[in-house]
Order: structure tokens, then sequence, then C-alpha cells
């Protein structure tokens, strides 16, 4: 980035305030010599108090906001906040107010959500394959099992039909928590067909179960990290391996963490992973669609605070052999609210 050459507004303020500060410790100086001489310190001591009640005013009226300003903007310039850079407590000035106003106009977060829905239909389909062509296929493939008594190639096919049905279809409105479950059921049946008795999936419920199954959320947010479990804990490790989905309902969030007993991450690696999820970049979009070390989290962690805001998303804990947890924090939202 090149160097702003004729420096910022805001160093030439701080310039400013030195200058005075250097200004005013000299006048003081005087008086308090002035003072010594005279046998007389009411002009100094008046002068000095005078003096902590402007710093005090200028510091709660000018300072403080100015630094809280500089940390929105900085956390919005390194991707850590979105919104927030609309909800500047005390702009510099009304012409700045009005061009984030603008700004906000410019940046349609519609086509962020947009991006990351398209991401989620690739990394569910790889392809553009015509889902009736596809239905109708999986259906020919079943009749032909089922003919043939081959019971288990058409319940494979069915699931499959079922879970493609489901992951196609409107990726951009919220369901119930019941409804990603069955979808979660569907895949984890598939999955059982490559990976046997290796892969137990336990699904636990902390609170009210029925409450907790009508509530919504985003779809095809859970399946894309029990595929990440899958893929990181139960196919790299030697042995069964356990995926557990706990769902827990407090009074204003739900929290969902999915757990694998496999190989965990190496600090550095989590640590990585972690900073990506903080942030809102869309620079994930670019890279190689082929890898899967956590683009999958980021773009379901993308979703999810472009949706409801900064304060939820994804965070991953992990220890070397010892698993993988990645807790998702929602609000709680019923169909009732999102109707």
């Amino acid at each position: 980035m090149k160097k702003n050459e004729r420096g910022y507004l805001a160093d030439r303020m701080k310039l400013f305030m030195m200058v005075l500060l250097a200004f005013i410790l000299l006048m003081l100086a005087a008086l308090l010599i002035q003072g010594f001489y005279l046998k007389n310190y009411v002009p100094f001591i008046a002068a000095v108090l005078f003096m902590l009640v402007l710093f005090r005013v200028a510091y709660l009226y000018i300072v403080f906001p100015m630094r809280e300003t500089n940390k929105t903007l900085s956390l919005f310039s390194e991707g850590y906040i979105l919104k927030g850079i609309y909800d500047i407590r005390v702009p510099y000035s009304k012409e700045q107010e009005e061009a984030v106003k603008k700004f906000g106009e410019l940046l349609n977060t519609n086509e962020l959500i947009n991006s990351t829905k398209k991401h989620a239909e690739y990394l569910a389909l790889q392809n553009q394959i015509n889902p009736h062509f596809l239905y109708n296929t999986l259906e020919g493939i079943r009749s032909e099992a089922l003919i043939e008594g081959i019971d288990s190639v058409a319940e494979m096919t069915e699931a499959l039909a079922t879970f493609f049905r489901y992951t196609i279809s409107n990726l951009d409105r919220l369901v119930t928590i019941e409804e990603e479950l069955e979808n979660i059921e569907n895949y984890t049946k598939i999955q059982k067909f490559r990976f046997g008795n290796r892969l137990e999936l336990k699904v636990l419920f902390k609170g009210n179960k029925e409450e907790i199954q009508r509530l919504m959320m985003p779809k095809l947010t859970l399946q894309p990290l029990i595929e990440n479990s899958i893929f990181h804990g139960v196919e790299r490790k030697i042995g069964k391996g356990t995926i557990e989905l706990r769902l827990t309902k407090t009074s204003e969030r739900l929290h969902i963490v999915v757990s694998d007993d496999g190989l965990g991450m190496e600090p550095e690696k989590l640590q990585e992973l972690n900073d990506r999820l903080k942030g809102t970049s869309l620079s994930y979009l670019k890279e190689d669609m082929n890898k899967r070390g956590g683009i999958a989290l980021v773009n379901v962690n993308n979703r999810i605070r472009l949706i409801y805001g900064d304060e939820y998303g994804i965070f991953v804990y992990s220890k070397k052999n010892a698993g993988t947890d990645v807790h998702v924090t929602l609000p709680l939202v019923t169909e009732k609210h999102h109707g």
C-alpha cells in the first residue's frame, strides 16, 4: 500500500495538541516561577485546577470518542466487524456520517449472502446437475435394485435422492432444527455405507427437545459441520470414530457443538482457522475449491454472521490427538418470528 506522504488529518491534530500541551506546560512553569518570587501561588494553583478540568473535559468529549471511533474503523478494515461501521457513536463530522451511510447503501449485504449461498451450492453439488434428471436416475436405480432384491442399494439411493432434494432447493431460507436433523440423518446413512460401523453419530438435547426442534436456523448449517468432522475426525483415524451433536437452548441463544474424537489440530492451524472465522472476508471464495481445510466452516460462519450479526457464528476448540469441538452460536428464532 502506498504511504500517504501528505500525512493524515488525525496525525496533524495530534501534533497540534502536543504543541499546545507544551505551550500550556511552559505557561504553568512561568506562573510557578512568578509565584516563587512573589510568594503568591494562587494564580498558579487556579491555572492548574482550570487545566485539569479542561483536560478532563477534552478527554471525555474528544479523545475518548476519537479512540473509540478509530477502534471501530480499525476493526472494520481488518474484517472483524461488518455492520458495526454504521454504529459509530461520535462521527468526525456530519459529512463523514453521511459518507458512511452512503457507503452502506453501496455495500449490499445481500450480494455477500448470495456469494456464500452460491458457494454452499457448489460445496453441496460440485457441479450443476439438473435436479429432475438426478431424481429420475436415482429412482430408476432404486426400482431396479428392488426388483433384483438388493435392498441395501435401494435404501442408499433413496437416502441420496432425499439428501440431494433437500440440498438443492431454497438455500436462502431458514428451516427448523428438526428439518436440519432429518437431513443429517440421511447424510449419515449415506456415509455409513462407506464407513460401516466405524462411524457413529450421537444427537443430544440439553433442554426441551420439542422446543429446540421448532427453532429456526439457516439451511445447510449442520451438514457441512458433520462432513468436516467425518473428514478430519473419522476418515483419518484408525478404528471407530464417534461424532456427537449437542444442542443447548439458553434464555437468549442456541448453542450447537459438533464434537469428534479424531486426531485434533495443531495449535498453529487452530489459531489460523479461528482467525479466519473472526473476520467477514470473502477471500476464501477465491481459494482452491478442492481444498477442504476449513472452507466449509468459514462459509457457514459467514452466512450466520451476515444473517444475524457479528456476535453469532463459529468458534473451534481442538487439541492434538484429543479431538475437535466446533461451537456454533445462533439467536433463538422461531417460525412465528421468522414469518
